[in-house]
């Protein structure tokens, strides 16, 4: 496995939703305008110190059983919410990874509040606009806190 092709597994799911910031791209549970929330990150470039590929959400239940193969270990900043961090792609085997990366977009999913997974099961043309409506908004309130 690669980042292209984790990446293009992830946007198969549903409701998947790509940005790029803190260092890398993120993946999200619908969009963060209307309470999306995060369920995978991956890292864009190299780095030199204890280096992860990819982190994600294992799950209270799968946390620790995760810890146990080597080349996982807690994510940082985020290991308390029962995230992991993979230090390189070879941990998996493909069908693994997307079992892995599939249960967490799931448990994601299950945590969303239910007016975001009300949102999410609009038609498309719908969801968009409440989207866009909703990140105008978000600009507005931003732009006006600057003054």
């Amino acid at each position: 496995m690669d980042v292209e092709r984790i990446r293009a597994y992830l946007l198969t799911l549903p409701h998947v939703v790509e940005t790029q910031q803190f260092g890398g791209l993120v993946f999200w549970v619908g969009d963060k305008a209307i309470g999306g929330k995060m369920f995978a990150w991956m890292r864009l470039e190299e780095n030199n110190s204890r280096s992860r590929v990819i982190s994600f959400l294992a799950g209270q239940e799968h946390y620790t059983e995760l810890l146990e193969i080597d080349g996982i270990f807690p994510a940082p900043y985020v290991a308390r919410i029962f995230w992991v961090a993979v230090e390189r792609w070879d941990v998996f085997r493909n069908s693994e990874w997307e079992r892995e990366l599939s249960a967490a977009h799931t448990l994601t999913l299950a945590k969303l509040p239910p007016r975001t997974r009300a949102t999410l099961a609009l038609p498309a043309a719908q969801q968009k606009r409440l989207i866009a409506d909703r990140k105008k908004l978000l600009a507005k309130r931003a732009a006006a806190k600057k003054r």
